[in-house]
């Protein structure tokens, strides 16, 4: 039979209510169009419904977590199932006769977008119906850091990689008995305090993650939130147990021997066992308050997006970076040269050549339209200034002459206008007596309004004589009245 592909972006079309309705719209538009309507026996022979199924989250490390096809229980003759997921790498899937989708040890990439497709007929039409999920994977808080201390006669790194293997190689049987994971963090080597010379004491840390292989085997409901608190217990009562369970160990398993063949046997001796309990998200998970059954819960980072170990909260990907997949404990710098436009880059694609900035770019193209907006303006402005100076100079010319008598009044006006613009001048001497009779006349009334008329028309002082020689030279009205208030 014929399948119906998922489409890679999932549009949101409402369901059957708002097909039906395009249904029922269709008919109405046809029998108004002059066209007979279509019955409901004449349908075409393929019928699509999309649905969305919403969001799914999923125990990190689930030992198994079965999700069905249509979240509402469906009753039709020979369903097919295809499930498809929106990645560039396709998956196998393990899936049902019912059409349920089966996840073992649920890991972080397996989170993302699924769909399933259920195919059937129904009075002689080929029905498929679409369901969406966004599955995100998401662990509940707990956890446990030791601190081991061992006294060694060496502090080779050779000799230490052969103990921890040693090490490592007998902790598994207990990993298998206490349904965790020991990962060894960090080691350290430094002299005893002791005995310096002879005595090291090596320091290894292990962190203890609770969700190890079947951790969850009590947990089978299928209620979500009895699951979800069965999770809680299960946390708690395993770290507890993993405690009692590595101190007795390291109590039975007090030295470990490493052998080789140019030393003799070496034994790193163990004085010290500590732990400290933890309640932070891993590598590549952060809080949020989308699982509104669990929120203080760690759900994973979505492509785009990261968290560094031990942090709380996913952030975007920084400007120059970019993160494929989900549970990114840290991004992928893009290549050199090459830059992310804007935080939270998702693909490769998104990394384009470093250029200048959109606002840079938009200035300099709008300096040509700029220029032209202002250079008409400023050229207006040069053109006026550049006349006015001509008319002033052309006025000035004319009262050089011997007529310039008749028009005092409009020189006075001139010279007003000429001391605005700050345009410095020497007036025409058009003859020493002419000069004199005039500035002396301007002087008398001066002093005429100063009320001294017998000292400016008796002999002059040596102040005098020097504000009549500064009027000679300036022959001004206005800077010859303000020379006669200074002489008072």
């Amino acid at each position: 039979g014929r399948m119906l592909r998922a489409p890679r972006v999932w549009p949101d079309l409402g369901g059957p209510r708002v097909l039906g309705t395009m249904g029922i719209l269709t008919l109405v538009l046809c029998s108004c169009s002059g066209q007979p309507a279509s019955l409901p026996w004449d349908l075409p022979a393929i019928s699509s419904w999309e649905h969305q199924g919403g969001l799914v989250f999923i125990h990190t490390e689930s030992s198994l977590y079965s999700l069905p096809c249509s979240p509402i229980e469906m009753e039709v003759a020979d369903p097919t199932y295809r499930w498809v997921q929106d990645r560039a790498v396709p998956k196998l899937f393990s899936v049902t006769k019912e059409g349920h989708l089966l996840f073992q040890h649920f890991q972080a990439g397996d989170s993302g977008k699924y769909s399933c497709t259920i195919s059937y007929m129904k009075h002689g039409v080929h029905v498929f119906q679409t369901f969406h999920y966004s599955i995100f994977g998401y662990h509940v808080l707990g956890g446990l850091d030791t601190v081991l201390l061992f006294h060694s006669k060496l502090c080779e790194d050779e000799w230490t990689k052969r103990f921890l293997w040693g090490l490592q190689d007998k902790l598994r049987q207990l990993e298998i008995e206490q349904h965790c994971k020991l990962q060894l963090t960090a080691t350290f080597c430094f002299p005893s305090l002791n005995n310096p010379l002879d005595e090291f004491i090596i320091q290894v840390q292990l962190e203890v993650s609770l969700f190890g292989p079947h951790w969850d085997k009590h947990c089978n409901s299928q209620d979500m939130e009895m699951v979800t608190d069965c999770y809680r217990k299960t946390v708690q009562h395993n770290l507890g147990q993993v405690q009692l369970a590595l101190t007795r160990f390291f109590k039975e398993h007090k030295s470990f021997h490493v052998t080789g063949a140019d030393i003799p046997s070496i034994n790193f001796t163990n004085e010290f066992v500590g732990f400290l309990m933890t309640k932070q998200c891993s590598g590549g998970y952060g809080q949020t308050k989308q699982l509104q059954r669990c929120l203080d819960c760690c759900i994973v980072c979505p492509p785009g997006m990261f968290s560094p170990p031990k942090n709380s909260q996913c952030s975007p990907c920084p400007v120059g970076t970019y993160s494929l997949t989900y549970g990114m404990a840290f991004c992928t710098p893009c290549k050199d040269g090459m830059i992310t436009r804007v935080p939270g880059a998702s693909s490769v694609t998104d990394c384009v050549k470093k250029e200048r900035t959109k606002h840079a770019v938009s200035i300099v193209h709008r300096i040509p339209v700029l220029l032209l907006i202002i250079l008409p303006a400023l050229l207006a402005i040069n053109f006026l200034f550049i006349l006015s100076f001509c008319y002033l100079f052309y006025q000035e010319y004319q009262a050089s002459s011997p007529r310039a008598s008749k028009t005092t009044g409009s020189s006075a006006r001139m010279e007003t206008v000429t001391s605005f613009f700050r345009i410095p001048r020497q007036g025409p001497q058009v003859g020493p007596d002419a000069g004199c009779a005039n500035d002396t006349s301007h002087l008398d009334t001066s002093a005429s309004q100063g009320g001294d008329e017998e000292h400016m028309h008796g002999a002059a002082s040596p102040a005098m004589t020097s504000n009549l020689a500064a009027v000679t030279d300036e022959t001004t009205p206005v800077l010859t009245l303000e020379d006669g208030k200074d002489t008072f």
